[in-house]
């Protein structure tokens, strides 16, 4: 099993810039890739930026250029690096583990944390 814990929302005027952390535990060695994800306006969870284990990312298209997805292996971590942000970036993140697989593929959640852009 894997544990992940958030932390870094609070927050943030618009333009301003935020980091998200997210700590993983646990059985860490079986991580596939490690992502972001946010709740939407509809309260759908929508990815948002995603790393693999050998460090390749990809972003959705509207934070492409603003947010950087980045790891740390030796502390078990992935960061959300979020620059330029706006009203509409305003949400709670999760961190999302992909784990193990063929039958004991496992997808593991945060608990999640709330970025607030406001002036």
């Amino acid at each position: 099993q894997v544990q992940l814990v958030e932390s870094g929302g609070g927050l943030v005027h618009p333009g301003g810039s935020l980091r998200l952390s997210c700590a993983a535990s646990g059985s860490v060695d079986r991580i596939n890739a490690l992502a972001w994800y946010r709740r939407d306006i509809g309260n759908q969870r929508v990815l948002v930026a995603v790393i693999t284990s050998g460090g390749i990312t990809d972003y959705v298209d509207f934070v492409k250029g603003r947010f950087t997805i980045s790891r740390d292996n030796a502390k078990n971590t992935v960061y959300l690096q979020m620059n330029s942000l706006k009203p509409e970036d305003t949400a709670v993140y999760y961190c999302n583990a992909d784990w193990g697989s063929g039958n004991s593929r496992t997808i593991y959640w945060g608990q999640g944390t709330q970025v607030t852009v406001s002036s």
